[in-house]
């Protein structure tokens, strides 16, 4: 027998939370072949099987917090078997496991916990949204989905009377009501409380701003397919913000610095945090010394980091630190924001949709692709005309693209 503990997260990390089990007792697991998704305050990782072998217990289930180095699994080591499903868990007949009516693709979508509650109400995976990472079906899902009435509709016909809305109501089974009463991850939990200390500790505030994209959208159409023939990566907007807002820490150093006590610590280098969205929500993390990269080098950094976050595989020494913060809330539609600063950053820049609208150009009006952005400071040490102009740094260049080569 193997027994499976939780490995080390890092100094700071003493407790984990088991996110979701990814095999059930009686499993077969092939060596290297991801086990158990675990999930830090910082960030959330699957944990691969040290062995090929059977599931013969689990010791802690889905939403238990265990500390490091603590007893989760164990597993006997064995051959894979010859029959193609699973051998029974220890102690159960084959004979007493009920088939789950599920297709081979919904089958590798669908977690035990779901699939059971899916044979017992007689439901198949497709009439159910799934929630999961990597769009896996979990069994909240398929509970939500059960709990949710399937509400009757009127015909427009129907002369609505008090007889009729009495029918109406007769009608309606609302079923079995549900408060589902899980505990935060651990990963929401230290979003929660940054927040709530950036929100209590520092000054914030906004100021906005709105830039014309043109320039850099043609730029970019012009040299995308040279620039992902040559580098192997597409040329997106990210690295053009990215590399303006490295200059525009280079005017402001106020912005790129923190507060520790009484003492100001400003930083000669920009490491720079870009929000990702992921599996497990949104997560940050750092790209260092942008000053030194080309803009291939931050593309293919971001492009890394994406896949990582959609694996859940993004480690926490990959979040740590950071100087200078961007979010991108235009990629889910976000027209305009106010951002929360990183604590114990002094600053982010949140970027917004690109829409069309009528603008004044040389007393003529033109439709132009325009995005405002928006910056949020800490104004115990950043000015409002500092702030200001740091906005204005970034449209400067964003619409005279030349200035980052350039350094003007």
């Amino acid at each position: 027998m193997i027994d499976i503990v939780i490995p080390g997260f890092g100094e700071s990390i003493q407790e984990v939370q088991i996110s979701q089990w990814l095999k059930k007792q009686g499993d077969y697991v092939d060596k290297d072949e991801d086990l158990v998704e675990l999930e830090s305050e910082k960030a959330s990782q699957a944990l691969p099987s040290p062995e090929s072998g059977i599931i013969r217990e689990i010791v802690h289930q889905n939403g238990s917090f265990v500390k490091i180095g603590e007893l989760i699994a164990r597993i006997e080591k064995a051959d894979k078997p010859l029959s193609a499903s699973n051998p029974a868990p220890v102690g159960d007949s084959r004979a007493n496991v009920s088939p789950v009516p599920a297709s081979t693709k919904d089958a590798a979508r669908v977690m035990p916990a779901a699939e059971r509650v899916l044979h017992e109400n007689k439901l198949v995976a497709s009439e159910v949204t799934a929630t999961g990472p990597g769009g896996r079906l979990l069994k909240e899902d398929v509970v939500r989905h059960i709990a949710t009435p399937k509400v009757p509709v009127i015909p427009r016909s129907t002369v609505v009377t008090p007889a009729a809305i009495h029918e109406f109501n007769e009608m309606i089974n609302f079923g079995e009501r549900i408060d589902d009463r899980k505990p935060m991850s651990m990963i929401r939990r230290t979003i929660a409380n940054r927040l709530v200390e950036a929100q209590q500790t520092a000054a914030l505030l906004t100021t906005f701003n709105e830039i014309d994209m043109t320039p850099v959208m043609d730029l970019r159409s012009k040299y995308k397919e040279v620039f992902e023939k040559k580098h192997g990566v597409k040329l997106g907007f990210m690295s053009f913000f990215a590399k303006a807002s490295v200059e525009a820490l280079k005017r402001f150093p106020a912005v790129n610095s923190q507060v520790e006590g009484n003492d100001v610590i400003f930083h000669n280098y920009c490491d720079i945090g870009i929000a990702i969205g992921g599996g497990k929500g949104l997560l940050v993390p750092i790209l260092r010394s942008v000053e030194h990269m080309s803009f291939a080098q931050v593309e293919r950094s971001i492009g890394h980091f994406a896949d990582l976050a959609q694996q859940n595989k993004i480690q926490p020494t990959d979040l740590q630190g950071g100087t200078f913060t961007i979010s991108n809330g235009g990629v889910y539609g976000s027209l305009l924001s106010t951002p929360i600063v990183n604590p114990p950053q002094s600053g982010i820049l949140g970027l917004h949709s690109i829409q069309k609208r009528p603008i004044a150009v040389d007393d003529q009006v033109v439709i132009r692709p325009m995005m405002y952005v928006a910056l949020t400071y800490d104004h115990r040490i950043v000015d409002g005309r500092e702030a200001v102009q740091f906005l204005k740094t970034i449209k400067e260049v964003l619409e005279e693209p030349a200035r980052l080569f350039l350094e003007v």
